[in-house]
């Protein structure tokens, strides 16, 4: 049998599991909203606790906040963002579009727990009230999207980033060790002139290092916050400083750059900043579809396949046949930039949502947005660990496909003319036999001219 307790709303009383900390709105939408398995991301609820507590050092400045009810506001939202208070958060994504009964859910929690340190601190006389003290200059409709960059900052910049750069690091050192190793190059999935696998790779490392500029640039535009806005954009109910003080204690808390929002009314009822920064997610998610699909294409065989590469053999490819190697690390990031993609979608159209002065649909917004930071965070360290740190080149097969390349014949064009070089092409491919035998044949020039026109070192 469950203990519980009595809470009171505006709408009554409500049954609460005695050990937990929430109050009677966050038992409600725990009741009411019992759909899916999603629940709201614990970056949010960290970064609300940050929210809250540098309203109450806001508050208590302006004079509008006993410093014991700050003192204990601040003590309880730091234990929030230390990780001691997560089974506290129940609450699904399937809410309220504002945001509301999240905002109440940190409200109830906070108050209960300054409350009880306030008792066991021996003060009896002072009573913390969710909405009175601890919502104190604010509301669910400018702290929720102030959670929601705060957030989504902080884990790009502390997460996807560094994941980002020790992939394109790998890439580089990869670049460095196989520049003069010449290979055929493909264009349609065809023969096509060569390149170096160095060459080849630069277009990997320049793919992350252009993602990683546009991603930075845009996550800049998140640092301005709604907070201070309140209900509808007007400041109601908050001190005029409110807002401009409570982002500078955020900034201070985070250790990040937060200001406040030149205009409340566009930063409660749009998020184009998170859909711009999303945007350039999917971009990166783009070129980390296009790297994986490189490496198991040319890692394919290994010998059917193009076989130029070799992967790491990290467990067995398969369950009925014995010593198969498949491109694990490569499909899983693939399906993760299919994910990334479905997201954008619903970050777009959930973000086109924003009727009159505000956005209800930013729960599922901020959801999908942390859930494809933290995929291709994850993904991107596991690519990274273990495989492209594994991969090697087989030169055997490189220097064999170039050899029986049709498509060095390019050289020829400037000498002989593009018609003549395609008629020692085909004439090559229909006979079966290598360039150099088809030219002669033809009798368009020398063995000797062959040698010095037709070299693939050349043609990098």
């Amino acid at each position: 049998m469950t203990d519980y307790r009595i809470e009171k709303d505006t709408l009554g009383e409500v049954k609460v599991p005695a050990d937990k900390y929430w109050g009677a709105q966050t038992q409600r939408s725990k009741d009411n909203f019992e759909i899916g398995l999603e629940k709201m991301p614990i970056e949010v609820i960290y970064a609300y606790a940050k929210v809250k507590c540098a309203a109450a050092i806001v508050n208590f400045k302006l004079g509008k906040l006993p410093e014991a009810k700050k003192n204990a506001i601040v003590e309880a939202t730091t234990e929030i963002i230390q990780g001691k208070l997560d089974e506290h958060f129940p609450l699904a994504v399937w809410q309220t579009g504002s945001g509301t009964q999240t905002n109440m859910n940190v409200n109830e929690v906070v108050a209960y727990r300054a409350n009880e340190r306030l008792q066991e601190q021996g003060d009896i006389e002072t009573k913390i009230h969710p909405n009175d003290d601890v919502n104190m200059s604010q509301s669910s409709n400018d702290t929720f999207p102030t959670a929601m960059h705060i957030t989504a900052y902080i884990e790009v910049s502390e997460s996807l980033l560094p994941s980002l750069q020790e992939l394109k690091n790998t890439i580089s050192i990869k670049e460095e060790a196989y520049k003069h190793i010449v290979k055929i190059g493909r264009t349609h999935l065809q023969d096509a002139t060569p390149l170096t696998l160095g060459q080849e790779i630069s277009g990997w490392r320049a793919m992350l290092e252009k993602s990683e500029r546009m991603i930075v640039d845009a996550i800049s535009y998140l640092l301005d916050l709604a907070i201070g806005g309140t209900a509808v954009g007007t400041g109601i109910n908050a001190h005029e400083t409110f807002g401009a003080e409570a982002a500078k204690e955020i900034a201070r808390l985070t250790g990040h750059p937060f200001r406040s929002g030149e205009n409340k009314f566009q930063a409660l009822t749009s998020h184009n900043e998170i859909v711009h920064v999303h945007g350039t997610l999917k971009a990166l998610a783009a070129d980390l579809m296009k790297i994986a699909n490189d490496v198991r294409w040319l890692a394919s065989g290994p010998r059917s396949g193009i076989g130029e590469l070799t992967i790491p053999t990290n467990e067995p490819g398969s369950s009925i046949m014995p010593g198969k190697v498949n491109p694990t690390q490569s499909e899983a990031l693939t399906m993760i930039v299919c994910q990334v993609f479905g997201n954008d979608a619903t970050i777009g159209f959930a973000a086109s949502q924003g009727n009159f002065e505000l956005n209800v649909f930013k729960p599922v917004i901020i959801y999908n947005l942390i859930q494809s930071i933290r995929l291709l965070s994850d993904g991107m360290k596991s690519f990274n660990e273990k495989c492209i740190a594994g991969l090697e080149a087989n030169e055997e097969i490189i220097q064999d496909h170039v050899k029986r390349s049709l498509m060095l014949v390019t050289s020829l064009n400037p000498h002989i003319g593009y018609e003549k070089a395609a008629e020692i092409a085909k004439l090559a491919f229909n006979e079966n036999t290598t360039l150099k035998e088809a030219a002669l044949k033809t009798k368009y020039l020398t063995s000797e001219q062959f040698e010095e026109w037709v070299n693939p070192d050349k043609m990098v």
